[in-house]
This record gives structure tokens, C-alpha cells and sequence, in this order.
């Protein structure tokens, strides 16, 4: 295990680069429809009723009410007129005012019930000028958990790799961090050797990844803020695939270390590493259960790719997938019932859903060409995955029903490994009202 210092390192939020950008491409005919009211804004300071507003709308529960066809435009709970929203079939409505006093703004905001004529949920959110994206974010999550009960996770991250240049003689990779709308992206690292399988601890302040630096492939782990790396897996041959346990105590990954791919878990104070894995196939791309106790990874132990489960006491193992002939990179579902996966159909890949005790049917969730590397929203409603449009990589996000798809291309290069981040920790301000 050794430090890295490298003159390519680029610390996150030195670097500022060209977003993502959403494109929606399928809608759900059985959204409620949701009018976000142009908050009261002074002079100056940024709109943010058009972020919450589209939060709200890429969840896929939500079908905005264009403002031109409001016919009232509330700031303050006395002026709601619910008639004058049933007359549009509105079910719920959002109005709020944004106050700035020196570098301090604050978003006061409300969702009404229109059919029960009913506040749902009140509150300030108050933050730095600075923060007006990050106050639009948690604005919106507090309105999808007074209306659904599920935590909003629109103030969470993105990260991704794009690789510039691939199939020149100078291709180069950079590791980025986004708003969860493929915003306010960031540069977190930038390689001229492929950067691999990026995945965050679950205190959202440090991410492992794979890097080929050297010429080989290294384990990174990588404290973001501080910008202080560490290869903790340097092994000759494949080390891959690290993923934190929910505790982020432990790393699991695979390795060849001892002649062949298999599964290791290594333990991160103390950088000791245990075998969970014996078997003459290629085991990798390793996830754990929510519990910490198992691990469910992919295996061609069957003869081609499949996904089984393993008791990192007992050792014990289960084949989890028996339908179709490839089934690889497993992710387990914040519910920690479900799972998500790669299969293919007809020489086609897709993400499908299905339970963890094999009780049900896979159901695909999208239809693309070529659709790889599945990551969960830690509220589990909405899954981020790499996929091609015109030969190209980009990133998709579909719900975790497949009712609602959209896109987040680049205009930079092709982007690929999503990982959604956990929920993360904030400087704002929340009161409830």
C-alpha cells in the first residue's frame, strides 16, 4: 500500500466543466399533476421555483402545470384558491418566497393537497447565495416526502467517468461529480490510463475506484475534499471492483492475487484482506447485502455469467439468477429485497429488477441497445446506468418501475460507470413550519 502523488491529480471543485444535460424520453401517463407556483424571488438572485419544479418532474411521479396556464399565482397560504386549481384537475400545489439578507438567502415554501384542501409539508431552507441549486434541491426533497413519504434524493450526487478522445492516440479519462440533474459537474481526477468502477463510502466524503496509472490496474481509495489517495490493492494481475460495505469499515473487490479471480474482503483500518471465494471460475463485481453479511457478486461457475450470494462467515453459496444466459453486475435495492442486474436479451443488454429470494420474474426496466452498470438513488426510486446513443456512451436514468427514462449526454465525450452517491450530509438549514 502506498501514497499517490501524481501531477495529474485535479482536486474536486478546482476545475468546473459542461454539464450533462437532461433529455426526457418517456413520461408516465399516470403522473399527478403538480403546479410549482413562481416563488416570490427579489431583485438579483437566481430562480429557483424552475429547479424544485423540475425535481419534480424527472422523479416521474409528477406532471408540472405550465405557469401560463395557472390562473392564480399564490406566494402565501392565504392566497391559495383551491377551486382554482381542482377547475385545472391540480392535485397538489407548491408556492413559496425566497428572502436574501446580505449573502444569506432563505426559500420559505409550502405543498398543498388540492382535494383535501390540505398542507402537506412547510418549511425554510436557508443557505449562502452560493447555494441557491443546493436550496432548490432540498426544497424539493422536502416536498416529495410530504407527498410520497419517501426521503427525496435530489440533493444527492453523481459521479461518472468521461473518456475523451477514445479510439485516438491520446485518449484521456476524467473522474466527475454532478448535481443529481447533471448539473454543477466537477472534476475530480483526470488520467491518461482508464479510471474503472468508481464507487462511494457511505459517508459520501470518499470513493474507490480502479485506476491504470501505473500501467496496471490499481484499488484507489480517495478522500475527495482533501484530495488524498491511496492504493490499497496493488496486487500483480486484476485487482477490481471495490465496493464499501454499508458500514464503510470494509472494501470488498476481486482479485487474482493467488492465481485467480476471486472474492476478497479487506478490512480498511487495518488493510487485511480475507478470502471469501474458492472456485476455479472468475468471480467479480461483488456488492453487499444491507445487512453486511453477505456478499452477492457474478460468477461463470455455472458456465456462463451468473449472480450468486455468499455468508462471508459461513462461506456459503447460492446461484441467485437461473434465467437467460448472462446475468452480470448485480446492485442491491435500498429495500434490501431486490436487486438489479445486467441481462441479455436476444444480444441485447438491459438493467431488470428482480427479488433477492428468487420469488418473482425479472423485469426489465429498459430497452436499449446496450444498457450496463446499474447504480440505486439511496431512496430507491430512480437507477442512473451507462448506456450508447449514435455509437456513443451516455448516461440513462429510469425509474425503478420503468415508467420514466431520460437521458444525460455530454458534449464532451462518451460517459460511462455511473455511481449514485448515498445521501449526503449539508451546511444548509432546514425549519419546518
Amino acid at each position: 500500500m502506498n501514497r499517490v502523488t501524481l501531477g495529474f491529480l485535479l482536486l474536486l471543485v478546482t476545475f468546473p466543466v459542461l454539464p450533462l444535460e437532461i433529455v426526457i424520453t418517456q413520461g408516465n401517463d399516470k403522473a399527478s399533476k403538480i403546479a410549482v407556483v413562481p416563488f416570490g424571488t427579489p431583485e438579483g438572485v437566481k430562480d429557483m421555483a424552475s429547479i424544485v419544479e423540475f425535481d419534480l418532474y424527472r422523479s416521474g411521479q409528477f406532471a408540472p402545470i405550465a405557469t401560463e396556464d395557472m390562473l392564480s399565482l399564490p406566494q402565501i397560504p392565504n392566497e391559495v384558491n383551491f377551486r382554482d386549481w381542482r377547475v385545472l384537475g391540480t392535485d397538489y400545489v407548491v408556492i413559496g418566497q425566497i428572502e436574501k439578507e446580505e449573502d444569506e438567502l432563505t426559500a420559505t415554501f409550502y405543498a398543498f393537497d388540492v382535494s383535501l384542501e390540505r398542507k402537506l409539508v412547510a418549511g425554510k431552507v436557508t443557505g449562502v447565495s452560493s447555494q441557491h441549486r443546493e436550496i432548490a434541491h432540498m426544497v424539493a426533497d422536502k416536498v416529495f416526502e410530504g407527498i410520497t413519504d419517501i426521503p427525496g434524493a435530489f440533493s444527492t450526487k453523481i459521479m461518472y467517468v468521461l473518456v475523451e478522445g477514445r479510439g485516438t492516440a491520446t485518449p484521456s479519462w476524467r473522474l466527475e461529480i454532478a448535481d443529481s440533474d447533471g448539473q454543477n459537474a466537477q472534476r475530480v481526477l483526470e488520467s491518461l490510463q482508464p479510471i474503472m468502477s468508481p464507487t462511494w463510502a457511505p459517508d459520501g466524503e470518499t470513493i474507490a475506484y480502479v485506476s491504470f496509472e501505473t500501467g496496471t490496474p490499481n484499488i484507489v481509495v480517495h478522500e475527495i475534499y482533501s484530495g488524498e489517495r491511496e492504493v490499497v490493492a496493488a496486487f500483480e494481475g486484476i485487482n477490481s471492483s471495490p465496493e464499501f460495505s454499508p458500514d464503510g469499515k470494509r472494501l470488498v473487490m476481486s482479485l487474482s492475487r493467488d492465481g485467480n479471480p476471486e472474492i476478497y474482503v479487506m478490512d480498511v483500518a487495518s488493510r487485511k484482506f480475507k478470502r471469501i471465494t474458492t472456485h476455479r471460475a472468475i468471480d467479480t463485481e461483488p456488492v453487499w447485502t444491507l445487512d453486511g453479511e453477505e456478499i452477492v457478486f457474478m460468477s461463470d461457475r455455472s458456465g456462463n455469467p451468473q449472480i450468486y450470494r455468499i455468508d462471508i462467515e459461513s462461506l456459503n453459496s447460492k446461484r441467485l439468477t437461473f434465467q437467460g444466459d448472462y446475468n452480470a453486475r448485480p446492485r442491491i435495492l435500498p429495500d434490501g429485497k431486490h436487486m438489479l442486474f445486467v441481462h441479455r436479451i436476444d444480444r441485447t443488454y438491459h438493467i431488470v429488477w428482480t427479488a433477492l429470494d428468487n420469488s418473482g420474474d425479472n423485469i426489465v426496466l429498459t430497452k436499449n441497445v446496450l444498457d450496463e452498470s446499474p447504480s440505486v438513488a439511496p431512496n430507491g426510486s430512480m437507477i442512473i446506468f451507462a448506456t450508447k446513443e449514435q455509437g456513443k456512451g451516455i448516461l440513462g436514468i429510469v425509474s425503478v418501475d420503468g415508467q420514466v427514462e431520460f437521458r444525460l449526454p455530454s458534449s464532451e465525450g462518451d460517459v460511462q460507470e455511473p455511481a449514485w452517491s448515498p445521501f449526503l450530509s449539508t451546511t444548509l438549514t432546514f425549519q419546518q413550519l
